[in-house]
């Protein structure tokens, strides 16, 4: 059990801020991570995985434990579908990669999200008109206090629009080790109505697409419109969409009739959280090192040296002139620590 002090964080998180674990340790199995648990010497203890869904704006003064369990495994299968059983530890996009590999489909459209797989229920990870509970099964997770596996089925995982029990009542309270997936073996079932997938299918001149087509195509626009974090500091999507009344998207598009807007339900809509903030300015603004990117609004970037709290008082700048221009409360995708 090697625990290390005063370890730097800044290859441990996709922004790229230098804060430092007052402890750190590595955990590859199960048994160790119950061991690291009971450790009564380290009282305060941080969850970290791939690291692509937070702000760190502080040093962590605790134990941070960094989940890196790995494997990819089938636990059942027939002729039309496949259930996986994927480790926290793997990368999401490479577990995507393994997926079109072996021709398994549902998971194409979130290529090239960030992060690792154990985080992705509690941000019901999503992209292009597709969500992690859409192939979702379940996930196993193990409870801090007790040390215990416990699963979770769909339903106990109470998913929402980036949204889950893991960011409300169970936060805090449990640790994912694995998840697993059904996907399809045939007769995928193709999304490629929402963003720019079928322009970009249409430009390749791909007409019966394949998953792998689809793939290709949500990589080649992500890249077109978001930048590498190991070029430039960045979370992926730094706001959630903001999901408003029926009565407020009518009063919101009198006075925006050229705003895009997608009907959730009869009652709700979701406008994008990208245009609000280019609206306002933003887009492509430098604020020392920190910065809104150039092609798409809602990515903060770190241009190098920025720090956690100049990124988060960017974002409370922008949330303060969206709300103050559209009376649309925009709130963070990403986990700020503070």
């Amino acid at each position: 059990m090697n625990i290390q002090e005063n370890i730097s964080l800044k290859r441990y998180n996709t922004f790229g801020i230098d804060v430092k674990a007052r402890y750190f340790v590595e955990i590859t199995g199960l048994a160790q991570l119950q061991k690291i648990l009971d450790l009564e010497a380290y009282p305060k203890k941080f969850i970290l995985s791939g690291g692509s869904n937070m702000l760190l704006t502080k040093d962590i003064d605790a134990l941070v434990m960094h989940i890196n369990l790995k494997g990819i495994s089938i636990v059942d299968e027939n002729d039309d579908d496949v259930e996986i059983k994927v480790m926290a530890g793997e990368n999401w996009h490479q577990l995507v990669l393994w997926t079109l590999d072996k021709g398994f489909g549902g998971l194409e459209n979130l290529s090239l999200i960030p992060g690792n797989t154990g985080t992705a229920p509690i941000q019901n990870i999503g992209a292009y008109g597709v969500e992690l509970k859409d192939v979702f099964v379940s996930c196993s997770a193990m409870e801090i206090e007790t040390g215990e596996l416990v699963a979770f089925g769909h339903e106990a995982c109470e998913f929402g629009y980036r949204d889950s029990i893991f960011k409300n009542e169970a936060k805090g309270k449990y640790i994912i080790t694995s998840v697993n997936l059904k996907l399809t073996k045939k007769n995928h079932t193709l999304h490629t109505g929402y963003g720019s997938i079928e322009t970009e299918l249409r430009e390749k001149g791909i007409v019966h697409p394949t998953i792998q087509d689809i793939s290709d195509a949500v990589i080649a626009i992500r890249q077109s419109k978001l930048p590498d974090p190991k070029e430039l500091g960045n979370s992926g999507s730094f706001f959630k969409n903001p999901v408003i009344s029926r009565k407020a998207y009518e009063k919101f598009m009198k006075k925006n009739p050229e705003a895009p807007s997608y009907e959730v339900d009869e009652e709700n809509y979701k406008i994008p959280a990208g245009w609000l903030i280019e609206q306002c300015g933003f887009k492509g603004k430098r604020f020392g090192e920190a910065g809104v990117h150039e092609k798409q609004a809602l990515v903060l970037v770190n241009y190098g040296n920025a720090t956690g709290t100049e990124l988060w008082k960017l974002a409370q700048q922008i949330q303060k002139e969206v709300a103050e221009r559209f009376k649309i409360k925009i709130q963070p995708e990403v986990n700020i620590i503070k």
